[in-house]
């Protein structure tokens, strides 16, 4: 096998070779089998995907779609023993600390719209693992959680940047989820033993990894620090981390957040236009940092601010935070500096009445209690946002 990929890729021939005439051509046409696929290296190789729906295949081939059913399960019964028998690529069962945090902030995402409690438990469950095991006050992050090799001695690797990054925006994404401030304050001490340990003061940006107290290279093997901020093929570091400092802006207040956010997109921006696609979470975090952060706060804890919660969430807006918090919790000491200096003293809010809030940049809408109301709000921020 010249690729790893080549486990999971099939051509025409080796599908031919284990299936009978029919079930290949049902195969060839469920999973888009050609003679040319998709694969550089070699262009017979095809990535299989579901490229026809049983009615479809049956119609093709003139037979009943429960024929159609029985003929793809056998391929696959096939094809799958046939895989099997090939050489297996290598798995590595590593825990790594960024890769864990950007799957934990997608679980939180599709927990939020799709109101998936089982994928919020576990994407919870996940970043407490890693806050517990991965994060030290005096050493900061680790780079890798859990080895796959049991005798990892000696191999405590200090976190790069992508790790505080990615880590620092499922805290945040933990905290919108939960509403527990534990998971913002974790945010801000990543975030700022990110700034700590990795920002330039002299050029701006950040380096993807730190320096010892003795000005060696954290890791040795590695070459050069650089200032990442190409996709390849995980979001760069540095965009990410504009957007973890934007959203901790967001909550703090602080310009110092925003200044090292505008240092970082400052050093990159002559030359993000020449990687097109492979720049996306440049243009990303452009956006974070030119246009107003939005918070939709849902104060109550029945029906109703379920309800709400609801209708907050269902339009994707990249920089919409919504929170819902029950009255017990809608005090100063519960919530983060910006909010804390306004939000308790409203006096719908002091009455107990289940109600959203609706802000930007700092200021808010008058409350609003019945879903029309909130999207009308939610309207109106975001086509001042775009002006």
């Amino acid at each position: 096998m010249d690729d790893d990929g080549d486990y999971f890729t099939w051509t025409l021939d080796e599908t031919k070779s284990v299936l009978n005439e029919k079930e290949a051509q049902a195969a060839c046409l469920y999973y888009d089998i050609n003679e040319i696929g998709e694969m550089h290296h070699n262009p017979a190789k095809n990535v299989l995907y579901l490229r026809a729906p049983l009615g479809e295949i049956a119609q093709r081939m003139t037979i009943s779609r429960d024929e159609a059913g029985a003929l793809i399960q056998a391929a696959k019964t096939k094809m799958y023993a046939a895989r099997l028998k090939r050489p297996t690529p290598y798995v590595d069962k590593s825990l790594y600390t960024g890769w864990n945090a950007l799957c934990i902030s997608a679980y939180l995402e599709a927990a939020k719209v799709l109101a998936l409690d089982d994928a919020r438990h576990f994407a919870l469950r996940s970043l407490d693992r890693i806050l517990a095991e991965g994060w030290d006050p005096n050493r900061g992050l680790s780079h890798v959680i859990a080895y796959s090799d049991p005798n990892p001695a000696g191999r405590k690797n200090p976190g790069l940047l992508d790790d505080y990054a990615f880590t620092a925006l499922a805290c945040l994404d933990a905290y919108e989820a939960t509403s527990d401030l534990n998971y913002f304050r974790f945010a801000q001490r990543i975030a700022d033993r990110m700034i700590e340990r990795f920002f330039d003061p002299a050029g701006g940006g950040f380096f993807d990894t730190e320096t010892s107290d003795d000005g060696k290279k954290a890791l040795g093997v590695l070459g050069a620090r650089r200032k990442p901020f190409q996709d390849s093929p995980t979001p760069a570091g540095n965009p990410m981390a504009v957007i973890a400092l934007m959203r901790l802006r967001g909550y703090t207040g602080k310009a110092e957040y925003r200044d090292r956010a505008e240092q970082t997109l400052e050093v990159l921006a002559d030359s993000a236009g020449q990687y097109g696609i492979f720049a996306g979470t440049y243009g990303m975090a452009a956006v974070y940092f030119s246009q107003p952060h939005q918070q939709v706060v849902i104060a109550g804890s029945d029906a109703l601010a379920n309800e709400l919660y609801a209708a907050a969430v269902r339009e994707y807006v990249p920089l919409r935070a919504v929170l819902k918090l029950a009255h017990s919790a809608l005090v100063a000491e519960n919530l983060p500096p910006a909010l804390a200096e306004t939000i308790p003293n409203l006096p719908a809010i002091q009455k107990g009445q289940t109600v959203a809030l609706v802000c930007s940049g700092f200021s808010c809408q008058p409350p609003v209690n019945t879903q029309d109301e909130l999207a009308q709000a939610l309207r109106l921020t975001t086509s001042d946002s775009k002006k």
